[in-house]
């Protein structure tokens, strides 16, 4: 098994060109081509976790947050960036970073998070713009369920997360006339022709629009194949920052402190000022997520657990809304389970280990 089976599966589930564009995930050191020994899983990769994959005989490093988040100019290791990249090349081990990307996905980091406060009904809390797209490609009668399931294949016509394979098809006609050097699969040169075609529409992603090309030019027999791209303003309820969901039962704000503490496994919450009402929609963002506080109060959540908030931030929850800081590690730590089980599920030729190591670096007196 190569490493490239593993990455061009991640990225099937969670596709680069849906992190955010401070983001630097995918294969940061190594080979794609590399046979995999095993597998280490880590929300940070540092120079302890590459350590720890060389005891282990890891040759694969996953981790959530990408050790390089910018151009780097030198590597004498002079900071633990360096170092880490440094010990990585030395010792052959590929450095694979799954950050935005599985934030931005329905049954990545924030889906994790929602299922470990049992949420129900969950959803995106903010869809991602300017992700979907539209085929339109004029095929002949002949050739119609051929070239539509070689887009389906593709991964064309997914619409939210519970439907796909849909199109829309329009009977008409197409006219041509081939010229000199041309090599027609209907017709002849010099000769206009009129066939019978369907209008086939089908919605897309970005992601898989070079994949879906390849395999319209693929399946269509004509020589020169008809089609149009367009852009779209829907939105891909599907894909998009955060979750927002529904307690099974509604709870006193007091109690889903208690709750949140328990099943997040917190030291501490940081907390705006409770509001002395019940508490029944919830909405969730793993790390950094203050960016998402409108979108929260839109859902009519009562609740909005993310982390990484500063002082004057609290202020804005007005007192419409309770924000609970729960730290950024914090937040985000089962991304390591849900990645070994999305891992061990679909590989389980070879070993997948999670990281010993707490790489928190933030600490707490009490």
């Amino acid at each position: 098994m190569k490493i490239k089976a593993v990455i061009q599966y991640l990225e099937q589930l969670a596709p680069l060109d849906l992190q955010e564009s401070y983001d630097n995930a995918g294969l940061i050191v190594g080979h794609a081509d590399q046979e995999i020994t095993k597998v280490l899983i880590s929300l940070d990769c540092t120079e302890e976790v590459v350590q720890e994959a060389i005891e282990k005989g890891c040759n694969l490093i996953i981790s959530h947050h990408p050790i390089v988040f910018k151009g780097l100019k030198k590597f004498n290791g002079k900071n633990y960036v360096e170092r880490t990249v440094i010990k990585a090349i030395e010792n052959k081990i590929a450095l694979y970073a799954i950050h935005t990307n599985l934030d931005n996905v329905i049954g990545g980091v924030n889906s994790k998070i929602a299922d470990k406060l049992g949420l129900v009904n969950q959803a995106i809390l903010e869809s991602k713009p300017n992700v979907l797209r539209k085929m339109v490609v004029f095929v002949p009668r002949s050739h119609v369920e051929e070239v539509r399931t070689a887009l389906f294949e593709a991964g064309a016509g997914q619409i939210g997360k519970h439907y796909d394979q849909c199109s829309f098809n329009t009977a008409g006609y197409g006219s041509f006339r081939p010229l000199a050097g041309s090599a027609p699969t209907i017709g002849e040169i010099g000769t206009q022709e009129r066939v019978e075609e369907t209008r086939i529409e089908v919605i897309y992603t970005r992601s898989i629009e070079r994949k879906l090309l390849l395999a319209l030019y693929e399946a269509h027999p004509y020589e020169e194949v008809a089609y149009d791209l367009f852009d779209l303003q829907n939105t891909a309820t599907a894909i998009g920052a955060g979750m927002i969901g529904n307690l099974a039962e509604p709870m006193d704000e007091r109690e889903f402190l208690a709750y949140l503490k328990e099943n997040l496994k917190l030291n501490v919450i940081r907390h705006t000022a409770l509001l002395g009402k019940k508490v029944s929609r919830v909405a969730v963002c793993g790390g950094a997520g203050g960016f998402l506080l409108g979108a929260a109060k839109r859902s009519g959540a009562d609740f909005f657990v993310t982390a990484d908030y500063k002082y004057h931030e609290f202020f804005d929850a007005e007192g419409e809304i309770v924000i609970a800081d729960t730290g950024h590690f914090e937040s985000e730590q089962f991304t390591q389970e849900l990645l070994y089980d999305i891992i061990t599920k679909k590989f389980p030729n070879f070993a997948t280990l999670t990281t010993e190591i707490d790489t928190n670096p933030i600490k707490y007196y009490s």
